[in-house]
């Protein structure tokens, strides 16, 4: 085959690529002011979010009342009445389930469930701040839309370097795919994905510190959850997540500027809270 040829799908693929990105849709952050590409409108994300909200709730055992619930409520929702959505629409609803899972997640259009088995990690108000104001911010961040575009981008890409190497013979093919996925892997997807969590950790910081909560608390918190994975996390470089060193340090730069937004949260008359 002419050489020309074999570029040919990949040229196919830079077009198709180039079109998906001017036509998707952007979103901006209202906290960061960062614009980004999103792989799902608003309302096809928030309807996911409601579909597996109602799946996890309906096949879990639900907390629907004493301590660990109205911690739970207290604290979502006082995070949720500083919270910037823009101009987007959230129904703020909370699922506590019985389960010594250490987890905590926020679904697109508000969906929140908490685990009881992070609670005594936590140990108070203000770590489980720290986990809700996370996980809130990885929603309305819409980093879950963020990762369906990039998804989408790496498909239309290896579809064009495969269609390149088609009178290649198939073990070659397969090598080298299977080289390009790894270097997509580890190269583009996991660090991606960290970035998502620092960034969640830098809004959530935020959110928790307006809604009255300390925010050294937050380097509190993964002092545990550092000390409670000891040993039981991948290294950095091949994980989704940040190392606990990694958000740690960050939280540390970032404390000055979420100590003067908690200040003027509690110094506030208006908003009723007292000092964690």
């Amino acid at each position: 085959m002419p050489r020309y040829f074999r570029l040919l799908p990949i040229l196919f693929a830079a077009i198709a690529f180039g079109w998906v990105y001017l036509t998707s849709e952007t979103f901006t952050n209202p906290e960061t002011g960062k614009k980004v590409h999103v792989g799902l409108s608003d309302s096809q994300e928030q309807q996911l979010g409601l579909q597996s909200f109602e799946e996890v709730v309906s096949q879990s055992n639900l907390v629907q009342s004493g301590p660990a619930y109205e911690l739970v409520r207290k604290v979502a929702t006082r995070l949720v009445r500083v919270v910037d959505t823009g101009t987007r629409h959230y129904q703020w609803e909370v699922a506590v389930i019985d389960n010594a899972t250490q987890n905590a997640f926020c679904l697109p259009g508000g969906k929140i469930v908490v685990y009881t088995g992070i609670l005594p990690i936590c140990q108070n108000e203000a770590g489980l701040a720290t986990v809700l104001g996370h996980e809130i911010a990885h929603a309305t961040s819409r980093h879950g839309a963020q990762r369906v575009f990039q998804q989408n981008a790496m498909r239309i890409a290896m579809m064009g370097v495969q269609g390149s190497m088609a009178d290649m013979d198939y073990g070659a093919q397969q090598q080298i795919l299977g080289l390009l996925g790894a270097g997509a892997q580890y190269g583009v997807l996991l660090p991606f994905s960290r970035q998502h969590e620092l960034e969640a950790d830098r809004i959530g910081l935020k959110y928790m510190a307006r809604a009255g909560y300390d925010p050294r608390e937050a380097i509190a918190f993964w002092e545990r959850m550092k000390d409670a994975g000891q040993g039981k996390k991948p290294p950095e470089i091949a994980s989704t997540h940040p190392a606990d060193e990694t958000r740690i340090h960050q939280l540390q730069e970032l404390m000055p500027d979420a100590l003067e937004e908690y200040r003027k949260a509690v110094g506030s008359s208006a908003n009723g809270w007292g000092q964690q």
